[in-house]
């Protein structure tokens, strides 16, 4: 399926406000109700949208401790990677991983409840012998921009 500037804009949109409505988002769009619905429908049928989810203001049920940490594996076999990765799923307080290139292998950020919970799940892993080599904490003091949508109409000019 080829997208064109109507689909990027209406997969902008939706990602910007999963509940609207379908002729509020035809009205944004430039469609009437119909078509729009039409291509919604296809966008999700060919996989563009995997889902929708509630943004959750974590700020708003208690106090959390948000930490990126760099990870490098002992062993760069690709079992060794399987065996992290594989490990980082299960990891509920792993909310993002990322393979990078540079100095370290992962980049992966981590949200818990405090330090405490964050110290004891890292010896845990480690423990675990599941490859890490060495770890570096970075703790996010503040977030003052924190988008949940991507910048679709400008990665993808159509």
């Amino acid at each position: 399926m080829k997208l064109d500037k109507i689909d990027i804009k209406i997969l902008y949109e939706l990602q910007k406000n999963g509940r609207i409505t379908n002729v509020e988002l035809a009205e944004l769009v430039n469609l009437s109700p119909s078509p729009c619905l039409m291509r919604v429908k296809k966008l999700q049928a060919a996989g563009y949208i995997s889902g929708y989810s509630a943004q959750i203001n974590v700020a708003k049920l208690g106090q959390t401790f948000t930490v990126f940490t760099e990870i490098t594996l002992k062993n760069h076999r690709q079992i060794d990677f399987a065996r992290f990765l594989a490990a980082m799923e299960k990891e509920e307080a792993a909310v993002e991983c990322h393979l990078i290139s540079g100095g370290y292998d992962y980049l992966v950020k981590f949200v818990t409840s405090g330090i405490a919970e964050y110290q004891t799940m890292m010896e845990r892993l480690i423990d675990m012998d599941i490859g890490i080599d060495k770890y570096f904490s970075f703790v996010v003091l503040k977030t003052p921009i924190a988008r949940s949508h991507m910048p679709l109409t400008s990665l993808f000019k159509v």
